[in-house]
């Protein structure tokens, strides 16, 4: 049900810098992540699917210090091209790369202080989290974090009926919602044995979507 990955970036690279436009629901998400995942203290953040790289601007203009590195990766060509030009002025600290889709992160082993990657679970299949959870735990440094924000199940009344409109049409034709489905972050990662540090659901405009930040309890395998 879930897109495959050529499928993915076929489908980000017609929708390009449309993808701002969903600022709307999602702004109200990443700030919450921005103010509890401690960006202010990290050395090393990696992105997994960085779109344009709105967040990624954000993050290296007023939330990371200036000797902190940036790493942003993509299997969309549009989306690694907008997300480039938006880290130009960063360009010393910050790079953002073309993926062929693989879940093997660029990073050594407990070399990365933040994760972070926003609506990007909430494409991918069952067993691509389970390896981007994987790798998550093999390259965060000691007292690292994973920050993720998703689409989610509603609680208000509102948000109950888009979110399961949403995957009603999910069901339906998965690329009439870019391949998105409403998930449950906070499930996923505790079945994994992973500490959840925060945790919240935030709704804008009646679109629910799931902030958590968590942390490795033991090495991985």
């Amino acid at each position: 049900m879930t897109l495959t990955r050529s499928q993915v970036a076929a489908y980000y690279d017609r929708f390009g810098a449309k993808q701002d436009t969903q600022a709307f629901y999602e702004d109200a998400a990443l700030d919450r992540l921005v103010a509890h995942a401690e960006f202010e203290s990290a050395d090393s953040v990696f992105e997994f699917g960085c779109g344009t790289g709105r967040f990624a601007s954000r993050l290296l203009s007023k939330h990371l210090r200036a000797s902190a590195s940036y790493l942003g990766v993509d299997l969309s060509p549009t989306m690694v091209k907008l997300a480039q030009q938006r880290v130009a002025p960063y360009a010393e600290r910050a790079n953002i790369i073309l993926t062929d889709g693989s879940m093997r992160f660029p990073a050594a082993d407990r070399s990365i202080d933040r994760i972070v990657s926003t609506y990007v679970f909430d494409l991918l299949s069952e067993s691509d989290i389970d390896l981007v959870i994987s790798e998550s735990a093999r390259v965060l440094s000691p007292g690292g974090r994973l920050c993720l924000a998703s689409l989610t199940s509603g609680i208000t009344f509102t948000s109950k009926i888009v979110s399961a409109t949403w995957s009603i049409i999910y069901r339906l034709h998965a690329p009439l919602v870019g391949g998105c489905r409403p998930i449950q972050l906070e499930a996923l990662l505790v079945q994994r044995n992973w500490s959840i540090d925060y945790r919240s659901v935030i709704t804008r405009w009646g679109v629910p979507s799931e902030v958590l930040i968590a942390s490795p309890t033991h090495a991985p395998a």
